[in-house]
C-alpha cells in the first residue's frame, strides 16, 4: 500500500477546524469524535440487559430479517473453513463494548475505561463500540443471520467516548486527544495485535501521531475510519492519514462509494459502510451507516490473516489486504476507493498479484500457509520413500547380476579356488 503519501501533516488552515457535523473547535482544543451515521426511521424493540447511567438516549434495537448484504457478500461461513480469528486480540478503541450481548458473550476481555476511570471498558452508553465489535467477532446464533467475519477473535475494549447521533446531532462526551493517545498505547501494551479505530480527529496531534508510531513499531495492524465529511470538503482525518495506518472508506450495497465517505490519499481500501446491520448493547441489532462500520470489516480481515498467516508482519498484512482488494470504478491513490473493495477470502487464500511465491515454506508470499507446509512435508517424505525403494531395487538387480555370473562358475569348479596364473 502507498505509505509514503501518508506521512505528511495537515496543511495549515485559518479559522476553526471542523471536527464533526455541527461542531467546530480550534486546533489546540481538538476533540475526538466517533463517526457514525445512524440510519433514520424506527428501530422497534428497545435494547435490554445492562443499562449504565447515560446522559444520552437509549440505544434501540430491531430484529434481523434476511441475510444482511455484507454477510451475503463476504460469506463468513466460507471464511470459517480457513480462519476464524482464533487466538487474535483486536482492540476496539471506542465507546466501550457490552459483553452481555448473546453474540459477543465470551469474546470480550476486560479492558479499560479512560472516559470514566475505574471501569473495564464494558459499559457502552452509545452502542457504537458494541456495534463495531460485533462486525468483527459476533458469533453464530440460530435466531439471526448476522455474524462477524472473525467470530473467534478476542475483543479488547478501550472506552474513550459516549457519543451518539440523536435526531441528526452528535451528543455525548469524549476524551481529549492526549487520552486517546494513551488509549492506543494501553491497547498495544495489553496484547492487541490489531487496533480498530472507528474514531477521528480532524487535527494532527503530536501525542496521537506518536502513539500510532508506537503501535506500528510494535507490529500491530492499525485500521482507522476515513471519516464521514465528504460533503464538508474532506478535511484530513487522523489517525487514518498517518503512515502505517490502513484508512477505510465506505461503499453501498451496489458497490458505489457512500455519499458521506471521504476521498483522499488516506483511503487505502473500502468496505461495506451503508445499511449495515450490527449488534446493540443488551441484545438485538440495528441498521446503521458510516466509515465507522466499514473499518471493522478490515480489522476482522486482519485478524483472520494474523491467525492463518502468523509469520506475516503488520506491514505485510496491510499490503496483502490492499493487493487482494477487488477492482472498483475510480480506484487508485487519492480516490475514495483506495486500492479497491475489501475481499477477505482473497486476502487469506490468494497470493497477491504480481508477487511470485518463494520456494521457502511459510515465506512472506506463501499463499497457503500451514496447508502448503504440510504438503511440502508429505512430498519430502514421498521423495525419501521413492529414493529408498529405488536404492533397494538397484541393490537387488546388482545382486542378481552377480549371482548369475558367479553361481555357474562356482558350480563347475565344485566351489574350489581358481588355479593361480
Amino acid at each position: 500500500m502507498p505509505r509514503d503519501a501518508r506521512s505528511g501533516t495537515a496543511a495549515p488552515r485559518t479559522g476553526p477546524v471542523v471536527l464533526r457535523r455541527g461542531l467546530t473547535a480550534s486546533l489546540s482544543a481538538a476533540v475526538l469524535s466517533v463517526i457514525s451515521v445512524v440510519a433514520p426511521g424506527p428501530f422497534g424493540v428497545p435494547a435490554v440487559g445492562r443499562a449504565p447511567a447515560c446522559p444520552v438516549a437509549t440505544v434501540t434495537a430491531e430484529p434481523v430479517t434476511g441475510v444482511p448484504w455484507p454477510q451475503t457478500r463476504y460469506a463468513p461461513e466460507r471464511l470459517g473453513t480457513l480462519a476464524t480469528g482464533a487466538g487474535v486480540t483486536v482492540a476496539v478503541v471506542d465507546s466501550g463494548v457490552d459483553p452481555r450481548h448473546p453474540q459477543l458473550r465470551g469474546r470480550v476481555l476486560d479492558g479499560v475505561d479512560l472516559l470514566d476511570p475505574g471501569g473495564d471498558g464494558t459499559d457502552d452508553c452509545a452502542g457504537h463500540g458494541t456495534a463495531v465489535a460485533s462486525i468483527i467477532a459476533a458469533g453464530r446464533r440460530p435466531d439471526t443471520s448476522f455474524t462477524g467475519l472473525a467470530p473467534a477473535a478476542r475483543i479488547l475494549p478501550v472506552r474513550v467516548s459516549e457519543q451518539q447521533v440523536i435526531e441528526g446531532r452528535e451528543s455525548g462526551r469524549t476524551v481529549r486527544p492526549e487520552e486517546f493517545a494513551r488509549a492506543i498505547r494501553w491497547a498495544v501494551d495489553h496484547g492487541a495485535q490489531v487496533l480498530n479505530l472507528s474514531v477521528v480527529l480532524y487535527a494532527d496531534v503530536p501525542a496521537v501521531r506518536s502513539a500510532i508510531r508506537y503501535a506500528v513499531d510494535r507490529d500491530v495492524v492499525v485500521v482507522a475510519a476515513a471519516g464521514n465529511l465528504h460533503g464538508d470538503g474532506d478535511p484530513r482525518p487522523y489517525p487514518a492519514a498517518y503512515a502505517g495506518v490502513i484508512g477505510v472508506g465506505a461503499i453501498t450495497a451496489d458497490g458505489g462509494l457512500a455519499d458521506f465517505s471521504q476521498v483522499g490519499p488516506y483511503v487505502d481500501v473500502v468496505a461495506p459502510g451503508s445499511d449495515v446491520i450490527a449488534a446493540v448493547p443488551g441484545r438485538g441489532h440495528r441498521r446503521t451507516a458510516g466509515t465507522s462500520y466499514a473499518t471493522p470489516f478490515v480489522a476482522a480481515t486482519a485478524a483472520l490473516l494474523r491467525q492463518y498467516r502468523p509469520e506475516l508482519t503488520a506491514g505485510q498484512v496491510a499490503d496483502r489486504i490492499a493487493a487482494t482488494a477487488d477492482p472498483a470504478r475510480g480506484a487508485g491513490p487519492g480516490s475514495g476507493y483506495g486500492a479497491g473493495v475489501l475481499n477477505p477470502y482473497r486476502a487469506v487464500s490468494e497470493t497477491p498479484p504480481g508477487r511470485p511465491v518463494t520456494p521457502t515454506v511459510l515465506s512472506g508470499d506463501d499463499p497457503a500457509g500451514p496447508g502448503l507446509a504440510a504438503r511440502e512435508v508429505r512430498r519430502s517424505a514421498a521423495r525419501d520413500r521413492a529414493l529408498l525403494v529405488a536404492g533397494s531395487v538397484s541393490a537387488v538387480v546388482v545382486l542378481a547380476v552377480l549371482l548369475a555370473l558367479v553361481l555357474p562358475r562356482g558350480t563347475r569348479r565344485g566351489w574350489r579356488p581358481a588355479d593361480p596364473d
